[in-house]
């Protein structure tokens, strides 16, 4: 009786589960669509206000995107909130908010992809990744399900154009404990305490 007990249980649990993703679907569906304009728009117009309210990602919509950390990478909202949470999670919001910021940066501007997904793994194929973690070889799927909660919440307001850029315009970083050789041909635009960032000196982006 009481193993037919925990069999009950263990098939409420599983039916609650896909319920529960089910519910979720329409509203996973619905921000990505909504990802993928914004993605358009910052792309084409880089300084464009922050999105309206009637366009803007809400944060049950982001949240509803990727829940385990483990979907494919090929969403604006994925791509990005994986990218910060693997080069920033452990840090500050501030750190986090400021890598978001670098990746919307890149879109649009002349020597980088105009789409989210493009930019994180631009580089991949000569394995000269833009962004280490991309490349590393190590799984991606997320361990911290808090901090990659968070990092989700930022792509959404980034895409949303509703955070402040902490960087400046930048379109490079590195973090203080590396000392990279072309850091010198770029101008510094700010710092927080874990990285600094860079924009080119009147010169293209490599």
């Amino acid at each position: 009786m009481r193993l037919n007990g925990l069999l009950c249980c263990l098939v409420l649990t599983l039916l609650t589960g896909v319920a529960s993703a089910t519910d979720q679907a329409p509203i996973k569906e619905k921000a990505e669509e909504k990802a993928q304009v914004l993605e358009e728009k910052a792309a084409d117009k880089p300084n464009a206000p922050p999105a309206p309210k009637s366009e803007a990602i809400t944060s049950t919509e982001v949240q509803a995107v990727d829940p385990a950390g483990a979907a494919p990478l090929d969403d604006p909202i994925t791509c990005l909130a994986r990218s910060i949470y693997w080069e920033a999670k452990g840090k500050d919001t501030p750190e986090m908010e400021a890598v978001a910021s670098v990746v919307m940066n890149r879109l649009g501007h002349e020597g980088f992809p105009d789409t989210v997904c493009a930019v994180v793994k631009q580089g991949s194929e000569t394995k000269s990744c833009q962004f280490s973690w991309w490349c590393d070889g190590k799984p991606d799927q997320v361990k911290e399900d808090a901090e990659y909660a968070l990092a989700k919440e930022i792509a959404g307001k980034a895409l949303n154009r509703q955070l402040k850029d902490r960087t400046h315009g930048a379109l490079y970083f590195h973090d203080r404990n590396v000392h990279p050789g072309w850091a010198k041909e770029y101008t510094k635009t700010a710092e927080t305490a874990k990285f600094l960032f860079y924009k080119p000196a009147g010169g293209d982006a490599r």
